[in-house]
């Protein structure tokens, strides 16, 4: 079945609005047919090879639509099921999910290298990151299939799929911020807005919001930020002046890049905690001294897709969607079609703009 999909032909290039061939599923797959999709800074990444995955692929990872058909062996969805896609499925037997760490799963992403669908001329694509949501509609493992929360727009649930469990685990599960904690949070992209109303929840006395945009203020303080500072070099400085010259309990940094996780490290209190969300390529390289690291007694973390289990987590923040502690159409700074993919890419290449929503 021919359907239209946004297509990655090679790293560095352009994306490509076409038609591809998508098969039925075949055993222990489902066939979704999309609702929305968000436009990811992950999905540039894999774009501009900072993540090394198959090509050319159909991208985009986040995702919620209504199951069409299911192949041989699936029993947890039907046809006419929301679902809400989970690009990481764990395998449940490797050493990291033995230890119930499942969002280290050692074979999350091996599903990227098989075939996923093919272009008119017959060329193997790839599911960028597993769910290969930039398409009307999709075929995935079943493990990537997880029952949509009842209560919440499809629409919305599709950011349930990344940016609102990364940036909630990132605060709930990684920095495990604490009632009365003061946090700051670098970027403020739909991850750092979700991270920002996480540090809402969970009752920060003080949250700072620091992006390179100006515009991007009113998001920020709409999501729950006390404050926001545009970045310069003097971030740490006005941050410690913020939180009577300590420096905040906690920095999520989800930008990526080594200047921004060096600032986040440096807001923190003698003792602080910094988590990093933001994936930053191997020639962004981050220097401390032995001594200060010694002196200042800080955490410095790394954290993939928020330490999350979707399984255990999705229903959990759903819960606050309904009781409305969480907004989830506050991440969203635009709605588009499949066919505005390329222009939100060039956006988020420039630093403009924050989610942009695919509504199909």
């Amino acid at each position: 079945m021919a359907v239209r999909a946004a297509v990655l032909p090679a790293v560095g290039s352009p994306l490509e609005i076409t038609g591809i061939e998508l098969p039925d599923p075949g055993p222990g797959q489902v066939r979704v047919r999309l609702a929305a999709a968000g436009v990811c800074h992950s999905d540039l990444s894999l774009s501009n090879g900072t993540m090394r995955l198959p090509v050319p692929a159909v991208l985009g990872h986040e995702g919620a639509g209504t199951v069409v058909a299911v192949g041989e062996g699936v029993t947890h969805v039907a046809p006419g099921d929301g679902a809400v896609l989970n690009w990481a499925p764990s395998c449940g037997s490797c050493h990291a999910c033995s230890l119930g760490e499942v969002w280290l799963c050692a074979d999350a992403l091996s599903g990227a290298s098989r075939v996923h669908a093919r272009t008119a001329g017959g060329t193997d694509l790839h599911p960028g990151l597993n769910v290969a949501a930039f398409a009307e509609e999709t075929v995935v493992p079943a493990g990537c299939v997880l029952p949509a929360p009842d209560g919440v727009p499809l629409t919305d649930a599709a950011l349930l799929g990344c940016a609102v469990l990364t940036g909630y685990g990132a605060v709930h599960h990684s920095a495990r911020v604490r009632d009365g904690e003061t946090v700051a949070v670098f970027g403020a992209g739909g991850v750092g807005l979700a991270a920002i109303q996480a540090a809402r929840i969970a009752g920060a006395s003080t949250i700072v919001a620091v992006d390179v945009s100006p515009a991007k203020e009113d998001l920020a303080r709409a999501a729950g930020a006390t404050d926001y500072l545009v970045a310069s070099d003097t971030t740490a400085r006005e941050i410690r002046g913020l939180t009577g010259k300590q420096g905040v309990d906690v920095a999520v940094e989800c930008a990526g890049r080594a200047v921004t996780i060096r600032t986040a490290w440096e807001s923190t209190r003698r003792g602080g905690r910094t988590t990093v969300v933001g994936i930053g390529g191997k020639d962004q390289q981050v220097t401390f001294n032995a001594l200060e690291i010694f002196h200042w007694g800080r955490t410095l973390s790394g954290c993939v897709y928020g330490n999350s289990d979707p399984a255990r987590d999705l229903p959990v923040l759903a819960g606050h969607v309904r009781a409305g502690r969480l907004d989830l159409s506050a991440l969203v700074t635009e709605r588009i079609s499949l066919d505005g993919i390329p222009a939100a890419f060039e956006n988020m290449l420039a630093g403009k703009g924050g989610r942009a929503l695919v509504v199909f």
